[in-house]
């Protein structure tokens, strides 16, 4: 994941920021820092764990509240003095109780849509009755494509003769069907994006 000789310890005098991003949505989390031995134990246990400066010693997220934090992948800037990390969080990051330490907004822009992805996958369990997601999850892929080309078709006629705000609801159905139709396919919103960033090397 990382080569931890590779981490410039000794410029922050034997510690390193660390800047913490939900892989999914790619919203800062919070900002801690790390000495040799957290991130030692970060890689051997997948769970984030940094250097408290207030309590002066090793501190695993989520050690009393459940918050844990599942780390995805972790770089290292240019200089080697700086580290993100890309997790998994299993609740809140903020002790506040909030999504992310830097305000209270939830996965600002592009970022909802991991979020909605991940409302996605929470509801598939739930009870077909009560939930549409459910429902539609619980009728197959057949069912999640046709709503999708019934939303696209509702798209493309509001974006060709409807006001802006008919287009921006209909778009915004079609984006959530269309996280539905993956999802009922075992794929994930990354599927795509994996094919665009393909695409865009190509291009170069």
């Amino acid at each position: 994941m990382i080569d931890i000789d590779g981490v410039d310890f000794a410029k922050g005098g034997g510690l390193v920021p660390v800047v913490v991003q939900d892989a999914a949505t790619l919203q800062v989390l919070t900002l801690a820092y790390m000495d040799r031995a957290a991130l030692g134990e970060t890689l051997s246990s997948g769970e984030a764990t940094f250097f408290s400066r207030s309590r002066g010693g090793r501190w695993r997220k989520g050690e009393t509240s459940g918050n844990r934090l599942d780390v995805v992948s972790i770089t290292a800037d240019c200089d080697g003095d700086a580290l993100v990390l890309k997790v998994h969080p299993r609740g809140p990051a903020c002790h506040l109780g909030r999504t992310s330490c830097f305000g209270e907004e939830d996965a600002p822009g592009l970022g909802r849509l991991g979020r909605l992805e991940a409302t996605i996958a929470a509801r598939a369990g739930a009870d077909p009755a009560t939930s549409w997601t459910a429902r539609l999850l619980a009728e197959g892929p057949k069912r999640a494509a046709q709503k999708v080309g019934e939303e696209g078709v509702e798209t493309a006629l509001a974006g060709a003769a409807g006001p802006d705000e008919e287009l921006a609801s209909e778009a915004a159905d079609l984006l959530y069907h269309l996280l539905v139709l993956l999802r009922a396919r075992g794929l994930t919103l990354q599927a795509a994006l994996d094919v665009l960033t393909t695409r865009a090397n190509a291009d170069r």
